[in-house]
């Protein structure tokens, strides 16, 4: 990647901190997410496999399902109630996500198992780009991960403000009472994904282990 396009991509890891994507490319990272960046090493591909863990964590990987029915739960099980993706993404009709899922987690006076929310449309991607992580080897997950034909049209610089600031990615750190929330720090996340896609999003090779796999 030459050097411009790396201008680019690295102030969007300020927004790591604030949740936003007002950072110039005159502004420093926020100094959580700079020692974040610092903290994820050196090499790309194995600041992929901190992206992967993410990625793949019953919190983000419930919602990208091999199939049209969403998961739950950290076993990922099927949801109840037959619930299914729908022609787009929302659900099908009399079944529609918004039906139970509000624009916010209920109090924990409600609590446990009751339909989380989020200030955005709960939702699960397009049917004809279904962008799975659940199954995929961490190349077959990188490569799908940085294709726009496969990953809803975003190039680099658009990634890194989707995982830095999108309300239903920010869900998975804060998911509400009973669930467990993505156990990788988000600004951690955030770092070694700018890491990754400023090297240029190298892909590790067929048939690499995973973290947990080693």
């Amino acid at each position: 990647m030459n050097q411009s396009a790396r201008s680019i991509l690295l102030p969007a890891l300020g927004t790591a901190a604030l949740l936003s994507c007002s950072h110039t490319s005159s502004e420093a990272p926020a100094p959580a997410a700079a020692s974040a960046l610092a903290q994820a090493g050196s090499d790309p591909v194995a600041a992929f496999e901190t992206v992967r863990t993410v990625l793949q964590d019953p919190r983000c990987q419930n919602c990208h399902p091999p199939g049209d029915r969403p998961l739950q739960g950290d076993d990922s099980h099927f949801h109840t109630m037959n619930v299914q993706r729908g022609p787009d993404g929302h659900g099908l009709p009399g079944e529609r996500c918004a039906t139970c899922h509000g624009r916010a987690n209920p109090p924990a006076s409600y609590g446990a198992h009751q339909p989380p929310g989020v200030a955005t449309d709960w939702h699960l991607p397009r049917p004809d780009m279904p962008l799975v992580f659940v199954g995929r080897s961490p190349q077959e997950l990188c490569e799908q991960l940085k294709d726009p034909a496969r990953n809803g049209g975003m190039d680099l610089h658009r990634l890194i403000r989707h995982v830095s600031s999108d309300p239903l990615v920010l869900w998975g750190w804060s998911p509400g009472y009973g669930r467990r929330p993505v156990a990788v720090p988000h600004a951690e996340f955030v770092a070694a994904f700018t890491r990754w896609a400023n090297a240029g999003a190298p892909c590790p090779s067929e048939g690499a282990k995973t973290a947990a796999a080693r």
